[in-house]
């Protein structure tokens, strides 16, 4: 007589993939991506970062352009190309991640030579804990001189920790002093593979024209993002003083 087989089935794990989107068209630092930090070109110091992570399976470069191509490819790393039209990253990451077997893409933007490799493992984490969660992304204390600067990205949350709105602007307005914090937006983004083609499909919302923030988009379409929050905010190279800013960190770390 046969044994029926009473084993419970064993789960898939969950793929990660983590991919930066890379391009050389830049109005403030020309060829961003490949700009020298230490013997180095940014891009490669982000995909080492990234590869520290505990939580990724892989680390992918997005790219319309043939130089990042060849330099990433030098330094070992895997590039996949796409189209020039792109509005965004997220749309390049889209195209990118339609193209290979994964569960959870996490969007790792390619300015940030210094991102912390515990960061991205926090973005992904929820998704272990919640099977109906879509999409998550980072917050931290906004420090006191960039409450009131519209570059720095603002969050509010509910109880939950799912974000209620982003602004350019402070909020919450201080009305009344409860101690609630100033939360600092951070661009980093987890996925379901599956959502972030939807997302890249949705049409662009009124409230993210006006704020010029793609991540209202989402919720302006009915979906939610988990937000997690961390220390501190990587220092993003958006102008030379932040590229000599990198160096120097760099440098006085000695690390290769």
């Amino acid at each position: 007589m046969a044994v029926p087989n009473t084993s419970v089935p064993q789960r898939e794990p969950i793929r990660v993939v983590g991919m930066i989107p890379a391009r050389l068209a830049a109005t403030r630092l020309p060829k961003k991506p490949l700009l020298d930090i230490e013997g180095k070109p940014m891009v490669q110091r982000v995909w080492e970062r990234a590869r520290r992570a505990a939580s990724l399976h892989e680390v992918i470069v997005a790219t319309p352009d043939e130089e990042i191509r060849t330099v990433v490819e030098a330094f070992g790393g895997r590039v996949i190309m796409t189209a020039h039209h792109h509005r965004s990253g997220t749309d390049r990451l889209a195209e990118a991640a339609s193209t290979i077997t994964a569960d959870i893409i996490v969007n790792i933007q390619g300015d940030e030579p210094l991102i912390h490799p515990e960061d991205i493992d926090a973005a992904v984490r929820p998704f272990m804990a919640d099977a109906t969660l879509q999409m998550t992304s980072l917050m931290c204390p906004c420090p006191d001189e960039e409450r009131s600067n519209p570059a720095t990205v603002k969050v509010v949350c509910s109880l939950s920790g799912d974000a209620l709105y982003f602004s350019r602007a402070r909020i919450p307005f201080t009305r009344n002093d409860t101690g609630l914090p100033v939360m600092q937006h951070i661009g980093l983004y987890a996925y379901r593979k599956d959502f972030l083609l939807t997302f890249a499909s949705l049409t662009p919302t009124p409230l993210e024209q006006t704020e010029a923030l793609e991540q209202l988009r989402v919720l302006e379409h009915g979906y939610r993002i988990r937000m997690v929050r961390v220390p501190r905010a990587p220092l993003s190279v958006d102008t030379p003083n932040d590229l000599a800013r990198v160096r120097a960190i760099i440098r006085e770390s000695r690390e290769e």
